[in-house]
């Protein structure tokens, strides 16, 4: 029987040890640091899958916001959520709320994911991360699966970050309700 290289293991561990550290590290790095909340909301201007051009954070003044940052257009947590905002879109709707989902796809992209989800809300091109950085929401080639609630005066109230795409839209309901309450 042959007996193990205990060097080799030993190595192999402490290489396992410092990669670890240093991928928790940069992608603790690369989320970002959340904006702060009761603070204006950091302002933005993207391209849209509507034909509308561009949109700005400011377009939404005297509404509640919720921006919403997502990986990737098609895959399948990305489209259980972006079904959720619609499905409940009437709910946002009467609440004086616009639903806005932000991820590095481009236009393109984002009109096709509409048009195959049915859609009617509008999705942001943030295709360099620029924004996705500034809401703290950047894995470094990808946005991260968080949420931002921001008032009608553009003010950021409500942070929800990591979320379960299968219930996220009645707890940013539940949020709404009780911020407008």
């Amino acid at each position: 029987m042959k007996q193990p290289n205990y060097l080799n293991l030993f190595l192999t561990f402490c290489l396992s040890i410092i990669l670890f550290a240093n991928f928790a590290g940069s992608a603790s790095a690369m989320g970002g640091t959340q904006p702060p909340l009761n603070e204006p909301a950091p302002e933005f201007t993207l391209s849209t899958n509507t034909g509308d051009g561009e949109v700005s954070l400011k377009d939404y003044q005297g509404k509640w916001v919720v921006l919403y940052f997502y990986p990737q257009d098609f895959t399948p947590g990305c489209t259980i959520e972006a079904r959720r905002f619609q499905q409940d879109l009437p709910k946002f709707t009467a609440r004086n709320a616009q639903i806005l989902g932000v991820s590095v796809d481009d236009v393109d992209s984002h009109r096709e994911f509409c048009d195959a989800e049915g859609l009617k809300f509008p999705l942001l091109a943030d295709t360099d991360g620029s924004v996705s950085k500034a809401y703290g929401s950047w894995l470094g080639f990808a946005s991260l699966r968080h949420t931002y609630l921001i008032d009608p005066d553009g003010i950021l109230r409500k942070i929800f970050l990591g979320v379960n795409p299968n219930r996220h839209t009645a707890e940013v309901l539940a949020s709404l309700d009780r911020l407008q309450g």
